[in-house]
């Protein structure tokens, strides 16, 4: 098991800093597993989470509706979605009524790599916690917020 003050070699000042510290410094962690993961099908975690809102909505969506429902609310969501088109990933459908809005729908291309992806590659990530200790950690992140 990991321990913050040995993997960076630091004191801290109470156990508040210590949890501040560790929440980035595993954040940091998990997102270059995933960096490393999606590497392999030529996506990001943030294009990926593009793609599993767009599949699981069934419909197409507005950008704006797209960017609210990102985990990771990205200033370049547009960028990301730019790069799904070129790959054929995404399209985007011109509202008729006001050129100014464009839905963005996942293609069939798109539904196929997320087909590829296993649901469960975050599961090494969570291996070491049981399910109560989840549940906790969860609990505690969201009053933090």
């Amino acid at each position: 098991m990991g321990d913050i003050s040995k993997d960076i070699n630091s004191r801290f000042p109470d156990h508040k800093v210590k949890a501040l510290i560790n929440i980035l410094y595993t954040a940091n962690w998990i997102s270059s597993f995933q960096n490393e993961y999606f590497k392999p099908f030529g996506i990001s975690p943030q294009q990926f989470n593009i793609l599993k809102i767009l599949n699981g909505a069934k419909e197409p969506l507005k950008v704006q509706t797209i960017k609210g429902r990102m985990i990771e609310r990205s200033p370049n969501a547009t960028r990301l979605m730019d790069k799904l088109c070129d790959k054929q990933l995404i399209e985007r459908i011109p509202c008729p009524d006001d050129r100014r809005v464009v839905h963005i729908e996942i293609t069939k291309n798109g539904k196929e790599l997320l087909n590829s992806i296993s649901d469960n590659f975050n599961e090494d990530l969570v291996k070491n916690i049981t399910q109560d200790e989840a549940q906790l950690l969860s609990d505690l992140l969201d009053k933090m917020r």
